[in-house]
């Protein structure tokens, strides 16, 4: 079997109860040859650490930082620590998702079969707070071809539900970019087609994707947030070639960011 390392992080805003359900089905994969880094960003509290003790499974390995440093320097810790070994496949997590139980057996076949693809994510389910089907199951572009097109609205593939192929960072670099506001995953895509990377999607759902009212509120955080997020799609389609239209769409996304959250939340149901 192919060793897969899995990258996580958490930190001491996230659920106890959401953390330990995500570390569990990771662990319960049918696909059981990995090692999941853990990252702790900063002091998490009792609760959190409780969760993580409570854990008796030599796959978890625990990497800690003694400050919180934010999601992409924690995942570029993590990455540095997998890029010391020889792991062919590099997969994504959240602490508030819920992985299919399938989900890196289905990925890793599909990179088997898909030699020219560095990354594949797939459709997920969307869960609200307690768990319970949302009743909507988001399905992403499937072929390179449509990812790259789709790229020029908005992102391809779903930040947690994504394996990659150690080629992927070898053409695109060892970091997530960390020079635009929450935009780490949006800048690693842009660098991975700039670098001939090829990105693919299952039509299968590999995740439950959680849902909170608190999720909207911070990806609402005023001009400053909304203003970043125009520039790096702006650079996105000066550097990739995309056409007038791409444009349009990103200064329409920047009105709807600086809107009330219930209009965002609203938006996001309507379009997503």
């Amino acid at each position: 079997m192919d060793k897969i390392a899995v990258i996580q992080s958490v930190y001491k805003n996230d659920s106890p109860e959401y953390l330990n359900l995500s570390l569990n089905s990771i662990l319960n994969q049918t696909y059981k040859d990995f090692v999941l880094f853990l990252g702790i960003d900063g002091p998490i509290g009792d609760e959190l650490s409780n969760v993580i003790r409570s854990i008796d499974d030599a796959r978890l390995n625990v990497v800690e930082n003694k400050k919180n440093k934010g999601l992409a320097s924690m995942l570029n810790d993590l990455l540095a620590v997998c890029n010391k070994d020889d792991f062919e496949y590099i997969a994504r997590m959240d602490s508030d998702d819920v992985a299919v139980s399938d989900r890196f057996e289905k990925q890793i076949a599909f990179l088997r079969e898909h030699p020219k693809i560095d990354m594949v994510g797939g459709a997920i389910n969307e869960i609200d707070e307690n768990g319970r089907s949302l009743g909507k199951i988001v399905n992403y572009p499937y072929s390179s071809e449509e990812c790259f097109r789709f790229f020029a609205k908005r992102n391809p593939v779903a930040h947690p539900a994504v394996m990659f192929r150690r080629n992927f960072f070898e053409k695109a670099g060892w970091h997530y970019p960390t020079d635009y506001m929450r935009n780490e995953d949006t800048r690693l895509w842009q660098e991975g087609f700039k670098n001939g990377c090829k990105i693919a999607n299952l039509p299968d759902v590999v995740l439950n994707f959680r849902m909170t009212d608190d999720m909207f509120r911070r990806r609402r955080n005023g001009r400053a947030f909304a203003k970043s997020q125009l520039e790096l799609r702006r650079l996105i389609i000066k550097d990739l070639g995309y056409g007038s239209m791409a444009y349009i769409y990103a200064y329409a996304m920047y009105l709807l960011m600086i809107s009330p959250s219930w209009l965002l939340k609203l938006a996001y149901k309507l379009l997503r």
